[in-house]
């Protein structure tokens, strides 16, 4: 679906509206992040989850229910929204259900930190041997394993050099690692401290992939990504090598990944899988020298507060006439 022309029409629209009059803002049935939120200069908010028939005929800002997929907003089929404001990065199958016309704004600003220290652990968990460790613990088995591979020291590659990538790039700061970027567009960036780093393009990928022993997927998941980490890609990683996805589980073959594991020659953390939920009984489960955590990147106590600043940002912009933060292009 295509709805870019439409939704900027709506947006447009939006920027003549009245600034007098209060914004009228629906929020999820979450007692934490309504506390968060508080009271919105400017803005009326009521409840509502999208679970059933809407509680009014038009809204300026709806905002879903974090957990529960896209499907729900087909509910808004027929009701007037000025933007839909999602509380995830990631807008996968978003563009299935949001009636044609209503402009969404994803949650960039929100889940980097989080999703970045996860990343930083799941590395650190997988490298130093912790989940044996867990185990051992959990037996009363006193076990000193060989020597463990550290961060420090290590190629590490950050596939995608967005927020969720400079997020991780900055956690990666002192512990020594040499770190390689590499995205859509090759360009040169801003470093974590200021100084200007190369950012690859994503058509060096097997090369990058060839020098990396730590390889960090923070991709978003579309057309250009489904599959981007295939057979091919795992097989130009070095033996011994560590593959960390906090991106979304399709980006990466998953057949092709635990053929890599069976063998014995990668090692991968996950905190994402195709498919997802990960089915009990799935062969994925039970492939050697692999971590799973059950896609909980951006779930911390430091995701309700960026959530209720951005929606105040959000509110404050559409009264000002502006057009919000973080819109999206769905046609992609």
């Amino acid at each position: 679906m295509d709805g870019s022309a439409d939704a900027n029409s709506a947006m447009n629209a939006a920027a003549n509206a009245s600034r007098d009059e209060d914004l009228l803002v629906s929020i999820p049935n979450d007692a934490g992040l309504a506390a968060a939120i508080g009271e919105v200069p400017g803005a009326r908010l009521v409840t509502w989850d999208l679970d059933g028939p809407p509680p009014h005929e038009a809204f300026d800002i709806v905002m879903p229910p974090y957990w529960g997929g896209p499907r729900r907003l087909a509910r808004l089929e027929g009701v007037q929204v000025r933007l839909v404001q999602w509380q995830s990065i990631g807008y996968d199958r978003v563009a299935d259900y949001l009636p044609e016309g209503i402009p969404l704004a994803n949650a960039a600003s929100v889940h980097e930190a989080s999703t970045a220290e996860l990343a930083i652990a799941l590395a650190l968990v997988a490298q130093r041997g912790i989940a044996d460790f867990v185990r051992s613990g959990d037996r009363g088995v006193w076990e000193r394993p060989a020597m463990r591979p550290s961060l420090a020291d290590r190629r590490v590659l950050i596939v995608g050099y967005g927020g969720v990538g400079k997020a991780i790039d900055a956690r990666l700061v002192g512990f020594e690692t040499s770190v390689t970027r590499i995205a859509r567009t090759a360009r040169s960036e801003a470093g974590p401290g200021g100084e200007p780093v190369p950012v690859l393009g994503m058509d060096r990928l097997h090369e990058a992939l060839a020098e990396a022993e730590i390889v960090i997927v923070g991709v978003p998941l579309d057309a250009g990504t489904r599959g981007l980490i295939d057979a091919a890609a795992l097989a130009a990683m070095p033996d011994g090598a560590l593959l960390v996805n906090v991106a979304r589980g399709a980006v990466v073959d998953t057949d092709a990944l635990m053929a890599e594991l069976n063998s014995g020659r990668l090692r991968a953390a996950l905190d994402v899988t195709d498919p997802e939920p990960l089915p009990e009984g799935h062969p994925l489960w039970s492939c050697p020298g692999l971590i799973v955590s059950p896609h909980v990147g951006g779930d911390s106590t430091a995701y309700v507060p960026r959530m209720a600043r951005l929606l105040h940002r959000q509110v404050e912009r559409m009264r000002r006439g502006e057009h919000p933060e973080n819109l999206v292009d769905l046609s992609r």
